[in-house]
């Protein structure tokens, strides 16, 4: 096999693992957000032995982008998509913390009867599963326009952000006794807040693959 033909083959590697490394962040807090509205602490500890795992992929990804560069020494666009593969496994090794974030507070809630402010966090974890996959089709695809989309579906996570946040304080406010569930479930926002922030990163980073420039989205 020729130096280009290796090239390829050993990034197209590089590219799958990022896909599952990525696939399995995304359905890590998918069901993390499952547990917490099930009650479900034994799929909550489940998610937090399987960090490990999504720290195990995101560093063979590093290592193998290493090992890239030093053999092959790749062109400037080849380089370019190699930091830009690290910069993506980063974002998603930080989705799955987020869900380990989730299931602690899970854990913390525990059995207790949920306050019914829950209920508006259903449509913000669909709406971040579904900027989340769009993204790595966007990648997976290199769409430049699904990309860009990116940017209203943050918005609108954004907008239902600050209107549970608020919710929720309303409710610690009128009901101190359950302060506890209102802060645990204020972090469980903010992390499901963030994972959208990631997705837009991706974007962002594919926008700068196929272009070459930077953006950003949200300005």
């Amino acid at each position: 096999m020729v130096g280009r033909e290796k090239f390829d083959a050993d990034l197209n590697q590089v590219q799958s693992l990022l896909l599952e490394l990525s696939n399995t962040a995304i359905d890590t807090l998918d069901n993390s957000m499952s547990y917490l509205f099930e009650k479900d602490i034994e799929g909550a500890l489940a998610i937090l032995d399987n960090d490990e795992h999504i720290n195990h992929l995101e560093e063979e990804v590093n290592d193998r982008v290493i090992l890239l560069i030093a053999k092959q020494q790749p062109v400037a666009t080849d380089l370019r998509r190699l930091m830009v593969l690290v910069k993506i496994a980063a974002d998603m090794e930080r989705i799955g913390d987020y869900a380990c974030n989730i299931a602690k507070e899970t854990i913390r809630i525990g059995k207790d009867e949920h306050i019914e402010t829950i209920a508006l966090l259903e449509e913000m974890r669909s709406k971040t599963i579904k900027m989340l996959k769009q993204v790595l089709d966007a990648f997976t695809n290199e769409n430049m326009e699904e990309a860009k989309s990116i940017a209203k579906l943050d918005d609108e996570v954004d907008e239902m952000y600050g209107h549970i946040i608020r919710t929720l304080l309303n409710t610690g406010v009128n009901n101190p006794a359950q302060l506890s569930q209102v802060t645990q479930l204020s972090f469980v926002c903010r992390y499901l807040e963030r994972s959208a922030d990631h997705a837009t990163n991706i974007a962002e980073r594919l926008l700068y693959l196929l272009k070459g420039k930077h953006y950003e989205l949200n300005n």
